[in-house]
């Protein structure tokens, strides 16, 4: 899986196996999610402009080489920050897929600055219920504050599997909250939070960025593998905990992002959210 793809423009000494997006790993070549991606790279050949939500100052080596492919390449990210930017403040709106439990903000405002692991795997993403109980045990063990949000769907398995197990529910009591669904944008903005353990979307990063929001990263399909890979080697924004799931690198990184390496992880945070609201701005790339 660590064995280096050559043939990729811009990327010869970087790429790995492991990073390549799930459906790239698909044993057989009719599968469906392969190609569905085959008839959309198809498409894009054809047309007349291709549009990424994403900003030339975070991807602009690698938007560099698709416009040597595709000319007329516009980066109009990171979205969520025009948004921001042309919403008044303390208006709560909502896309999401899940319904969303607002009484963690109230939690979250009786907790110190800086001081709590916000952890959510998106609204898709499923687990075992033994890499929950990892995750639990990591965050218990690092003695850190922890707002997780755990999907009613959360765990896969046989029917019953998918409640919150009852230790789990009794052990966040002391310095933990659970929510089924939060609204995400307004937590990761919250000044309690220093921290974000996350699936690694394109969304969620792209959130974080502009929340100047360091982050751990725990990828599971799609272009969550290149993007936890970015978030750690390249822009230097986080941890990359690949596909590994064990209690004890759950709380050493939990440790070494809010307290051990969170100078540096808050430096490099400030500068890249900086960059993005100055492409969402006046005169800016996007």
């Amino acid at each position: 899986m660590d064995r280096l793809i050559k043939h990729v423009p811009g990327m010869e000494k970087f790429l790995r196996c492991r990073d390549l997006p799930s459906f790239c790993r698909a044993e057989d070549p009719m599968d469906m999610n392969l190609q569905l991606v085959v008839s959309e790279t198809r498409s894009s050949v054809r047309a007349d402009g291709l549009v990424l939500n994403t900003f030339e100052d975070l991807e602009g080596p690698v938007v560099s080489q698709i416009r040597a492919h595709f000319p007329k390449i516009y980066t109009i990210g990171p979205l969520n920050a025009h948004l921001k930017a042309r919403i008044p403040e303390n208006t709560h709106s909502s896309n999401s897929l899940w319904e969303v439990d607002r009484s963690c903000i109230a939690w979250l405002d009786n907790q110190p600055s800086k001081s709590v692991i916000f952890v959510s795997f998106g609204s898709v993403a499923v687990m075992q219920r033994d890499q929950l109980i990892e995750f639990w045990y990591g965050l218990v063990n690092s003695h850190k504050r922890f707002l997780w949000v755990i999907r009613p769907d959360l765990i896969s398995g046989k029917d019953g599997e998918n409640q919150i197990p009852e230790e789990l529910d009794k052990a966040t009591k002391e310095r933990g909250y659970i929510a089924g669904w939060v609204p995400q944008e307004e937590v990761l903005g919250h000044k309690a939070v220093g921290g974000f353990l996350t699936h690694c979307g394109w969304n969620s990063t792209l959130e974080s960025i502009v929340a100047r929001m360091p982050m751990i990263c725990w990828p599971s399909f799609a272009d969550q593998q290149i993007n936890s890979r970015f978030v750690d080697e390249v822009w230097k924004l986080g941890l990359d905990m690949k596909d590994l799931c064990d209690r004890k690198i759950v709380e050493k990184m939990v440790n070494e992002l809010l307290v051990e390496r969170r100078a540096a992880f808050m430096k490099s945070a400030d500068r890249m959210a900086n960059l993005a609201i100055k492409s969402v701005n006046e005169g800016g790339s996007s």
